[in-house]
């Protein structure tokens, strides 16, 4: 009886938070050896070389060892000012205020803190990013979920449709996680727009900014006229730059936000590791081949993973603009986690299940081919292939 009363007594707000994904298809991963893994969403390279050179610096000043400021050191505050204005046309001025994070997951979940009260609404796009819809829940708020069209773009009147008295942001993805879609300028616009009419804010994730292709082009909502008050802009280093265990991102915020952002981040990180800071500076200042070259080949791969899902054409829906994600519907009504058992356990490929990214209604697979190399991404995509015509059709 007592042990029923401690179990109740503790039950915390985190039982209302799905469990990530990633570890439990790694433990598939892991009881199946030779399985090669189109699952976590990662780069196969390294960071440029000048990120390594920096940590010597790190190194020579004895009070790196100390606490830095809450929202990031000066030098990386101002190389990434200088980014923001030449990449992403974001002037830093009165209005708005970078803070550097632990990744820009950390980022999101500062914002969420910091124009919330509990029981307040987030508009999340479906299908959405799962550690966003985590944030909102672990917060004690509620995500409202839109759904994108057939394409999986946006609808902006079905998101103004969505708003009630207590939405406090709409959130766009773009490049996007997991479907690869990058969103138009004129989409960004008009959601960018229905915020500034309804005194809300939008929150732009654009943790693959540099990842377009055929000449797309990434559009910044935080560079529309006049949005800088409302518009929230989250970045990584943890793509472009090989930095996923670094922990380095970053954020563009209105000014009025910044005490309560440091708040949160105060409380929760103090500053972000000086050491990935200093990596993070060297990092920004790497020679333009390198994002070019690196991102030429992901491209590369890119096309060697769609020719091999041509051949899925009636059994597969497939959808990509950008990011390094394959977003597949699969005509079947084989359960999504069930098929990703059966193809990690009988065909030795991994992907990640649609659910997880809230898609509920028939079975979608996020396939991830940024971190793989040529011969690595064709072998594992024939065997995704050769393993859903054979588990599908049967």
């Amino acid at each position: 009886m007592n042990q029923v009363i401690i179990r109740q007594n503790l039950t915390s707000r985190m039982e209302a938070v799905q469990s990530p994904i990633i570890p439990v298809v790694s433990e598939l991963i892991k009881n199946n050896p030779g399985t090669i893994s189109l699952g976590q969403g990662v780069v196969a390279y390294a960071p440029p070389p000048e990120a390594i050179e920096y940590l010597p610096k790190f190194l020579a000043e004895p009070k790196n060892h100390l606490y830095k400021a809450v929202e990031g050191i000066p030098p990386l505050l101002t190389a990434i000012t200088e980014k923001l204005q030449t990449f992403n046309n974001i002037e830093i001025n009165t209005n708005n205020s970078i803070v550097v994070t632990a990744g820009s997951n950390m980022g999101f979940l500062n914002a969420i803190l910091a124009i919330t009260n509990i029981g307040d609404e987030i508009i999340l796009n479906t299908p959405y990013y799962f550690n966003h819809e985590m944030a909102i829940t672990m917060a004690g708020c509620h995500p409202v979920l839109v759904e994108t069209d057939e394409n999986y773009q946006l609808r902006p009147d079905a998101i103004a449709q969505a708003i009630t008295p207590k939405t406090k942001a709409i959130v766009t993805i773009s490049p996007n996680n997991p479907t690869g879609v990058v969103y138009s300028q004129a989409a960004l616009q008009a959601v960018n727009q229905i915020c500034r009419d309804r005194g809300i804010y939008h929150i732009s994730d654009e943790a693959y900014e540099y990842f377009t292709y055929n000449g797309v082009k990434h559009t910044s909502p935080g560079a529309f006229p006049n949005s800088s008050e409302y518009t929230i802009s989250l970045y990584s280093l943890s793509k472009a730059y090989g930095f996923a265990s670094w922990r380095i991102g970053y954020m563009v915020i209105p000014k009025h936000l910044l005490v309560a952002v440091k708040k949160v981040q105060d409380t929760n990180l103090i500053c972000p590791p000086v050491v990935s800071q200093y990596a993070a500076l060297g990092a920004l200042q790497a020679k333009p081949e390198y994002l070019r070259n690196n991102i030429a080949a992901i491209a590369q791969v890119r096309e060697l993973v769609i020719d091999s899902l041509q051949s899925l054409e009636g059994l597969c829906k497939i959808a990509a603009d950008g990011a390094f994600y394959f977003f597949l519907k699969v005509n079947t009504e084989i359960e999504p986690f069930e098929l990703v058992k059966r193809l990690i356990q009988q065909h030795q490929v991994a992907v990640i299940p649609g659910t997880t990214f809230g898609m509920h209604q028939g079975c979608y697979l996020r396939v991830a081919y940024g971190a793989l190399q040529k011969q690595t991404a064709k072998e594992g995509i024939e065997r995704l292939v050769r393993g859903l015509k054979k588990i599908v059709n049967s």
